[in-house]
């Protein structure tokens, strides 16, 4: 019983009251009791706290994912360093000045990382090619390369058949 039903209900006694129902899986003042394992029809499994996702974008080359962080760790330094140039600023006290010129040097050197990370990203793509366009350099020197190993293996092959046909380099036999 809940309070709502409790203040509608006759009064009785605690002696009156019905002690069928009261055992260990029964709801106690108006608290469900919890149903156990054994008592459900379902199968428990095993549910994940995560279920994780393939990548919809392959991840970052590592040179291109160290310049990513060196750009953002200095970039971050760069902002907090602002702010507290500003800060100083506006209370006029004496490291304004020289915490308002490192900002601007800071604001180069974080210009400078962000281009680092797009050259470092340009020359990879460069290099290891891009794999998503068809007419990319790398793709065709990667075919040149396996057309070179394919006939290089071959003539070994062909070499290793005429060993074992006993031949001394003979193409043929008279």
């Amino acid at each position: 019983m809940d309070t709502a039903e409790r203040r509608e209900a006759p009064e009785e006694s605690v002696a009156g009251r019905p002690a069928a129902g009261r055992g260990p899986g029964s709801p106690d003042r108006g608290i469900p009791a919890r149903r156990r394992a054994e008592e459900t029809a379902e199968p428990q499994y095993y549910r994940p706290l995560w279920v994780e996702e393939p990548a919809k974008r392959h991840p970052l080359p590592d040179p291109v994912r160290t310049a990513a962080v060196r750009a953002l760790l200095i970039i971050a330094v760069t902002l907090i360093q602002a702010m507290v140039a500003f800060l100083c600023t506006m209370a006029g006290t004496w490291p304004a000045f020289p915490l308002v010129i490192s900002s601007v040097v800071s604001t180069v050197v974080a210009t400078w990382a962000a281009v680092d990370v797009w050259v470092t990203r340009q020359v990879w793509n460069q290099r290891y090619g891009v794999v998503s366009e068809p007419s990319s350099t790398a793709r065709a020197l990667r075919r040149e390369r396996r057309a070179r190993r394919r006939a290089e293996r071959a003539a070994l092959r062909e070499q290793d058949r005429i060993r074992r046909r006993g031949g001394a380099g003979q193409l043929s036999h008279p």
